[in-house]
């Protein structure tokens, strides 16, 4: 059966389903009115009882706006609906956590904001997904600031962690530690990436963006864009194509936006991955053809797939657990070190684990939690 003809038959993939069944007047009386005043009574006294009489403490929001959807671009969030829809699938089926689409009906910075804020007492956290940049960078940053439940936001948290897992074992495969790394891209995932590759401690980095190296000459830089230059410590202002003798090379970008004569200037052993999706900006066969040692996409059906779906499943699931208020770094550095972890032995063909690796939720949940205690 094609994607077509099962989204027909399902019409969607997700539903609500009852803990506690409603058989007799006394069901009813306790589950609902005049019963379920107790627990009103109680969560009024003290907010925080919330999460131990309601859904809230296991439930995610999943907020869209529908204009980056995967890479289809502003295809509106009626259209989103289906992606989003798949990604409260892979939470229940993967973590056990319930998730609700949220696809609003505005593309303004304000309204969005205004809209999760309004929203927020339901959820236990919230998970932006498929808005476009930079907004999504300030609406990230507003909702943080003001919100007492984690913003998780996919594109970033998500790919930059497992981006981070795949170079961990990259390097224990090629037997390097200090390397150089270009990063193309400075959209969600290659922001994030480049942000937390440094706080990691991998700070010979340069980022490349449609026109060059993004660095502290450069004029009339975005915010985000302003950060990035801020990690480019050579300074290094050329094309990516000029860009030479690196170990490591990460594209968050398009097809065709990873030259190869940047593949042939690199040093060996080298490290490529290449993230665009379904896409990749060179193929698998490309990468036979020019000697990639390791090489990783965003593809299921090539080896070393980095897909957020490894981290966002066991990651949201011990922000909730955990009662997490805020995301940091070292949070997700961990969460990197757990997915990593759950290889045992990384090759060239196997440096992160299996989509459908049950170690890894428990993994990414031990190890925040050891963080956090």
């Amino acid at each position: 059966m094609d994607s077509i003809e099962i989204h027909k038959k399902l019409r969607g993939k997700i539903f609500i389903a009852p803990k506690a069944e409603l058989k007799t007047i006394e069901d009813l009386s306790t589950l609902y009115t005049p019963g379920v005043a107790e627990p009103c009574l109680e969560i009024a006294k003290n907010k925080e009882l919330v999460y131990d009489y309601t859904f809230k403490g296991n439930t995610v929001a999943i907020v869209t706006d529908g204009t980056r959807v995967l890479g289809l671009g502003d295809i509106g969030p009626e259209a989103a609906l289906p992606v989003m829809e798949g990604k409260a699938l892979i939470m229940q089926q993967f973590a056990g956590i319930d998730a609700i689409p949220i696809c609003l009906g505005t593309k303004d910075e304000d309204e969005i904001v205004s809209a999760v804020k309004a929203i927020a007492p339901t959820f236990g956290a919230i998970n932006l997904e498929d808005i476009e940049t930079p907004k999504v960078f300030r609406i990230e940053k507003r909702l943080t600031e003001a919100l007492d439940i984690p913003v998780f936001h996919d594109d970033q948290h998500g790919t930059a962690t497992v981006a981070l897992a795949g170079l961990y074992n990259a390097l224990k495969v090629v037997g390097k530690s200090h390397v150089k790394i270009g990063i193309i891209g400075a959209g969600s995932a290659g922001y994030a990436i480049a942000k937390l590759f440094h706080a990691a401690g991998f700070t010979d980095l340069v980022v490349f963006d449609s026109k060059s190296a993004i660095h502290k000459t450069r004029d009339n830089l975005s915010e985000h864009k302003l950060e990035l230059a801020n990690l480019n410590s050579s300074n290094f202002s050329g094309k990516i194509n000029e860009f030479s003798g690196a170990d490591v090379i990460i594209s968050a970008a398009m097809p065709g936006s990873l030259p190869l004569e940047t593949i042939k200037s690199m040093n060996k052993p080298n490290i490529v991955f290449a993230l665009s999706n379904p896409i990749s900006e060179i193929s698998r066969e490309q990468a036979k053809e020019l000697e990639i040692d390791v090489f990783g996409t965003g593809r299921s059906d090539y080896p070393n797939q980095i897909n957020n779906s490894l981290c966002f499943p066991g990651f949201l699931k011990a922000l909730l657990d955990l009662r997490i208020r805020k995301i940091t770094n070292e949070m997700k550095i961990a969460a990197a070190k757990a997915i990593a972890d759950s290889v045992g032995s990384p090759t060239k063909e196997k440096i992160v684990p299996d989509a459908f690796d049950k170690k890894v939720v428990g993994k990414i949940h031990a190890y925040i939690k050891e963080l956090s205690s």
